[in-house]
């Protein structure tokens, strides 16, 4: 007996009828939740930002390499540039220039046509033998 005069429940039926009577989610619980999803929602957007900043700074350093090797070249070509050799050797090359006392040639090759040759298709000695037959067939007349 209880001192309020009611009997006290026996510990097996307690536990089964508190477990029946309580819900599966308290208020607690659900505060929890929401304070999560609130947290999970604050921290989304720097994340995300974070993320793009990161990916940015990656295509900004693959930038900033390609940018090293142009200037590579571009020094290397401004050293070739500097050098009086070279600058005589691109004056001969493209503006077909030259000393004073030297004598230039030009040499002009004729333009092909697709792999095909231009000129006679037989040897010029033939060409030269076909003509004094021609000759001789002439005068023999």
């Amino acid at each position: 007996m209880t001192l309020g005069g009611g009997q006290a429940p026996s510990p097996e039926r307690g536990d089964a009828e508190e477990t029946a009577a309580r819900p599966k989610f308290t208020s607690r619980a659900a505060v929890l939740a929401l304070v999560v999803c609130a947290i999970a929602l604050t921290l989304a957007y720097p994340i995300r930002e974070y993320i793009a900043e990161h990916r940015q700074m990656a295509q900004l350093e693959a930038e900033n390499a390609q940018l090293g090797v142009q200037l590579r070249k571009l020094k290397a070509q401004q050293r070739a540039l500097a050098s009086p050799d070279y600058i005589e050797q691109q004056a001969r090359d493209q503006l077909h220039m030259c000393f004073p006392t030297q004598t230039c040639y030009v040499v002009l090759t004729p333009a092909r046509t697709h792999g095909k040759a231009s000129g006679p298709s037989s040897p010029w000695y033939s060409v030269l033998w076909k003509s004094v037959g021609e000759a001789d067939k002439a005068q023999g007349r």
